[in-house]
Order: structure tokens, then C-alpha cells, then sequence
């Protein structure tokens, strides 16, 4: 409001009363009405000449960093209102930026303001734009002038941007004034999840993905095939599907929401371990030992058929998954966990012998294995990944260079140190089983992991038990996922399962966007995560 000031021969110390009135009134963010909010005078004498009226303007307080998670690494506060959403306000879409309407539509909608598209942003608008040259998925955003504007150089980067947005709203109410300049530690960030020892339907995955997507989690692993069952429909060798499946009308559903909400799928058929579905209908390709002893999922990998079979579906699903990753397995290949792998299963031992030569031993048999499953998948352009236990050393066959580690434990036998893997140059993916495995049931010693736990303790670097690996390695450290387990699969439903993951899935999104130790305590990061989902 304006205050004025009356009357001939004002004394210094009454204009000084006035102004610090006025003064003290915009410092305090507003006005008010009425004697309290005005500044009173005495009666009028005769004018002589009139003193220049003050007209305090608002001002705020340096704004505060968004509340989202994970948190945003950088803000550089303002003085300002901020925005919050209002009728007269709208998404647009900026010039030179249409691919962006995905990303238009949805932030309009949750936020409950019209999508006016590839118009000029207007007073309360949030305008959406690709450009810049960040480093992929970074994104800026800007909060003035009662607009917001968010950019980055790639969709991925600006659909994080409207996720902040998302966030803080949720939050607080609004966005604070300044500009937030934000990009991911590790470009690999996910959820892996179990299906095959447990079928989930495409409704509660596509659930998971909304959350991943809202996290900035951008990697979903699907394990879909073990001894329990085999969980997607399939027209090489229907043979194999277990009777609860999806179809690929739902799977196809499913990559298309997770394109949505940029969160890449990355399927996995494991072998020549954790193949019994496949094996149930085909008893041929089991592998026996010289007892006769037939370790339960284990396929004859010097059996041309257990080959032929398994390439047929790598073939199949390849082309239905559209993503940059394609999961090997290799791991827990019950041949190479005998004492004596050679005098355990002879067959295997000759095999190898003839195929790589005279100083081949199984394990040499197993690696040609992984790398011909390798040549079948790496045609389709998609980076190939394998379990940490699928790699051995001292043989006369390597593993291909190109396969990325999926380090998951040290307990199983002949495990190496993640050191081993990163010395030789290996890229490696994190899923420690000490913080990031979920095994339903707990069976052999596991325990839920708690998001505290992981927001307190682990970082990228902490790829085997609790001790991190040298800083050095951390540009071959490409990111972590936390995986959910279904070893005793009836031990919890598939609504337990996404309760119990909730907090630990908002720890890890945490800790894979910056690693540093958080400024927040566990317990408001944890009422933040509660306020902010959905």
C-alpha cells in the first residue's frame, strides 16, 4: 500500500517514523488494512508543499533448495515469490522442442494446469525446451518472473526437470525462485526384479516404473526365467511358458509406458544355470554327472540342442525388447561349483578338450558358452551384461571384453573381489547383495535391506560387503540397482513386496544421483519420501 505524507514542515523525526513504518512493512512480505497496517498523521494544516511519498516494494528472502528426492545438487537461490500452479497458468512446449509433448502432457496433468503446446510462454506458464549441451539427462531449471522455464539437452534431462517440479509442489506448495542446474552421478539407476519365481501382473510393474520414473531410477531389469517358471509368452518354443505368463500384448504395454516415463527394460534369460522351466520341457538338455545326478536348472552345455533352443528364444525376446541392454546370466552353474569340475562331469571335461584343446578345462566350456550367447544378442546393437560369477580367470577362454560385470555377491564359490574385475578394465553395475538384494522369505542369512541403511552407510563404491572399492575406480562403477528376490515366493504379496521396497528403492535413488554423504537426517529424508510419492 502507499503511505502518505501530509500536512507543512514535517520534522525529520516524524518522516523517519513514517518511512521505517513503510519499510518495516514491506520487509514483512506484505500489507495489511486498516489503522493497524497504516501509518497515521495529524490533521492537515495549510499546504505549502508536498514530500515525495515512499513506495516500498515486496521483497522475500533468499529462496531455499527444492525439497525433492533425490535431492537436486545444485540451486542457486533468488528473491521472489516462486511459482505455484494457478488456473491462468499452462505447460507449453518451446520452439524447436515437440518431442517434449509426452513429457507436456503428463506434467500438465498432475499438476492440474491445461497443456496449451507449441505456443509462447505466457505469466505463470512452464515452459519445456530441448537444448543446451549438458551432459546427458541434466537438465536447468529456472523459476522467474512467475514463470518456470525447464531445459536440457536430451528428453530424459527435461523429464527429470518436470519431476523436480512434480516434487516440490507436492511438498511444499510451490517452486522457490532461483535456478536448479542438476544432472546423475551414475547414468545406470534401477530396479531389478524377479518374475519367474514369481509372476507379477503388467499393472503392478507398470506400478513400479511410475515410481522409478517419479525417483529418477531409469533402469528396470526383468529376470523372467528360472527353474519356477518361465513368464513371458512365447512363439519359438511355447513349450516353455508357464501357465501364469504375459502376454506380449502386456509386455509391449509395459515398454511403452516405460519409454514414457524413460526407463530403459532390460531383459534376461538366464544361462546355462536357472534354465528348469525350459528344462521341464525338454528333459534331453539336463545335465548329469558321472553319478547321475541331475543339478535342478543346470543345462548339458556340450549338448548342440541345449544351444539351439536357447538361442531360438535369445532371438525371439531380443527383438521384442527394444532397449540399449540385453542380461547374459552365466551365474551359479552348478558344474563349476563342484570340487572337481572335471572329475564331477567328465562329459563336459571332454567336451571342452576337443572344442579349445587339450589344456581346456569346464570352466573354458562355460566361458565359450557366455561368449556364443554373446554373438547371438550383440547383432541387435544392445550392450551385453553378465553376473559377476559368470567371468573366471586362468583359462585358455576370456570372457568377451565388451560384457559389462553385474557384481552381485562374494559368497559364491570361486568369487573374485570387485578389484579383480575393475583392474582388468571391466565396467561394472552394482548390486550388492550386503545392501541391495530383497530376498523374499530370508532364506540362507539374507535379511530385508532398510532404505536407512543404504542412505546411511552404502555408496556406489561399495560393491561387495561394506567396504568401498578405491576411489579410482569410480568412472567404471556405472550405477547400481536394487533387486527384489522371490526365492520363497509365497512369503510375501505382491503388495508387501512393493511396501517393503518403497524406501530402499528412494535410498538408492539417492545415493546413484549423488553420492556424497546427504545433508538431510534418515528421518526427514524419510518424511520426505512419504510426502513426495505418487
Amino acid at each position: 500500500m502507499r503511505y502518505s505524507i501530509r500536512g507543512p514542515r514535517r520534522g525529520p523525526a516524524l518522516l523517519a517514523t513514517a518511512v521505517a513504518l513503510a519499510t518495516a512493512a514491506a520487509c514483512s512480505g506484505g500489507s495489511s488494512a486498516g489503522p493497524a497496517g497504516s501509518a497515521s498523521a495529524p490533521s492537515p494544516g495549510p499546504a505549502t508543499s508536498a514530500q515525495p511519498s515512499p513506495t516500498p516494494t515486496r521483497t522475500y528472502p533468499l529462496s531455499s533448495a527444492p525439497r525433492t528426492v533425490p535431492a537436486v545438487r545444485s540451486h542457486e537461490p533468488a528473491r521472489g515469490p516462486g511459482w505455484k500452479p494457478a488456473p491462468a497458468g499452462g505447460v507449453v512446449i518451446a520452439a524447436n522442442s515437440g518431442g517434449l509433448a509426452d513429457e507436456g502432457k503428463l506434467i500438465a496433468g498432475e499438476l492440474g494446469i491445461p497443456y496449451r503446446g507449441a505456443v509462447a510462454a505466457g505469466p505463470g506458464d512452464v515452459e519445456l525446451a530441448l537444448g543446451g549441451t549438458g551432459a546427458p539427462e541434466s537438465y536447468t531449471l529456472a523459476v522467474r518472473d512467475g514463470r518456470v522455464r525447464i531445459s536440457g539437452p536430451d528428453e530424459a534431462g527435461v523429464f527429470y526437470g518436470t519431476r523436480t517440479l512434480k516434487q516440490s509442489v507436492k511438498a511444499t506448495g510451490a517452486m522457490p525462485e532461483g535456478t536448479v542446474n542438476d544432472r546423475p552421478a551414475k547414468p545406470q539407476r534401477g530396479l531389478n526384479v524377479d518374475t519367474a519365481r514369481k509372476h507379477f501382473t503388467a499393472a503392478w510393474i507398470e506400478d513400479r516404473i511410475r515410481e522409478m520414473g517419479d525417483l529418477k531410477l531409469n533402469q528396470l531389469g526383468l529376470h523372467f526365467s528360472d527353474d519356477q517358471g518361465f513368464r513371458i509368452a512365447s512363439d519359438s518354443h511355447p513349450e516353455v511358458v508357464s501357465a501364469q505368463h504375459l502376454t506380449k500384448a502386456e509386455v509391449r504395454r509395459i515398454l511403452a509406458l516405460a519409454a514414457e516415463r524413460h526407463v530403459t527394460v532390460v531383459p534376461e534369460i538366464d544361462s546355462p544355470g536357472h534354465l528348469g522351466a525350459v528344462i521341464a520341457a525338454h528333459p534331453d538338455l539336463q545335465l548329469r554327472s558321472a553319478t547321475g545326478r541331475a543339478p535342478r536348472g543346470a543345462v548339458d552345455i556340450a549338448n548342440p540342442e541345449s544351444a539351439r533352443i536357447v538361442d531360438d528364444l535369445l532371438r525371439e525376446y531380443a527383438q521384442l525388447f527394444p532397449g540399449a541392454y540385453w542380461h547374459l546370466g552365466a551365474d551359479e552353474y552348478v558344474a563349476l561349483m563342484a570340487k572337481d569340475p572335471e572329475a564331477t562331469y567328465p562329459e563336459l571335461a571332454r567336451a571342452a578338450k576337443a572344442k579349445y584343446g587339450p589344456s581346456a578345462r569346464v570352466q573354458d566350456l562355460a566361458t565359450g558358452w557366455l561368449n556364443d550367447r554373446a554373438a547371438v544378442v550383440r547383432p541387435t546393437g544392445k550392450t551385453l551384461k553378465a553376473w559377476n560369477d559368470g567371468f573366471f580367470t586362468g583359462g585358455v577362454v576370456a570372457a568377451a571384453k565388451d560384457l559389462e560385470v553385474e557384481y552381485w555377491t562374494g559368497k559364491e564359490i570361486g568369487a573374485r573381489e570387485p578389484v579383480s574385475y575393475l583392474s582388468r578394465g571391466r565396467r561394472m553395475v552394482n548390486l550388492n547383495d550386503e545392501y541391495l538384494y530383497y530376498v523374499l522369505g530370508e532364506p540362507n542369512d539374507f535379511a530385508y535391506p532398510t532404505g536407512r541403511r543404504i542412505y546411511e552407510q552404502w555408496t556406489p563404491l561399495v560393491v561387495r560387503g561394506t567396504s568401498p572399492v578405491p576411489a579410482k575406480y569410480d568412472p567404471q562403477i556405472l550405477g547400481a540397482r536394487f533387486a527384489v528376490w522371490c526365492d520363497l515366493a509365497n512369503s510375501q504379496t505382491p503388495a508387501q513386496v512393493a511396501a517393503g521396497i518403497r524406501l530402499p528403492l528412494a535410498a538408492l535413488s539417492q545415493k546413484v544421483w549423488n553420492p556424497a554423504k546427504p545433508t538431510e537426517s534418515w528421518d526427514r529424508f524419510r518424511a520426505l519420501a512419504e510426502r513426495v510419492r505418487g
